[in-house]
């Protein structure tokens, strides 16, 4: 685990850390009675919470409505991704998988996601909020002092776009499948009733994002 050492942190509890990597397929397989999901849990609040301090902090005069979009941009999953890749946590995972059991590169990139917000639960507890704060000032607040961008709120363009010509925009899901943990969804998009397009996703919200960004290319919307 370099990004340990490179961030200066010392566990105190290993296995915290060891847990923050081990996947619900392999800690099955191997008999080992945890995974990280709960550690997931916990670092999806502490993110969101240290991020939201960070942005209140930063911006006086921003309102809540552009404060939340403001938010939702630093911890979407392209984000989580984004940042799980420049760790390189993605050496350390440890995931179960075999021909029975393959693991799509859609669902290699959500573990990936999952595990940035597993390791913030593992430094929470093993090292305390201040030690948590501290890793997001070198990880994560640097692209919020830069402005990038890692998503785009397609469903609120077209929704602008259908309030303005008075069209309806609608979301249809139209098929769900994977293990309960672990499920992909693809939705469609009714622009007045009419079929444009359709995104597919780990969540809905994802799948529904997809299906209005091919809409708005469809509809030559700016």
């Amino acid at each position: 685990m370099n990004f340990l050492e490179k961030y200066g942190i010392v566990p105190n509890n290993s296995k915290l850390f060891e847990m923050a990597f081990t996947h619900k397929s392999y800690g099955v397989n191997n008999d080992l009675g945890y995974n990280y999901e709960r550690l997931e849990f916990l670092g999806d609040s502490i993110l969101s919470m240290l991020v939201s301090e960070y942005l209140y902090k930063k911006y006086h005069d921003k309102g809540e409505g552009q404060l939340t979009k403001l938010r939702s941009n630093y911890v979407c999953e392209a984000a989580l991704i984004y940042y799980s890749e420049i760790l390189n946590l993605d050496d350390d995972i440890q995931v179960f998988s075999d021909e029975d059991m393959k693991i799509s590169k859609n669902e290699v990139l959500s573990i990936n996601a999952d595990v940035f917000e597993s390791i913030l639960g593992a430094i929470y507890l093993d090292q305390g909020i201040e030690k948590t704060r501290q890793f997001l000032e070198k990880t994560i607040f640097p692209y919020i002092d830069k402005e990038i961008i890692f998503f785009n709120d397609f469903k609120s363009k077209i929704k602008e776009y259908g309030d303005a010509n008075e069209i309806s925009i609608e979301y249809k899901l139209i098929e769900e499948y994977g293990y309960p943990h672990d499920k992909t969804f693809i939705m469609e998009i009714l622009v007045n009733g009419r079929r444009i397009g359709k995104g597919k996703g780990k969540s809905k919200k994802d799948a529904e994002q997809l299906a209005a960004q091919k809409a708005i290319k469809k509809l030559n919307i700016n």
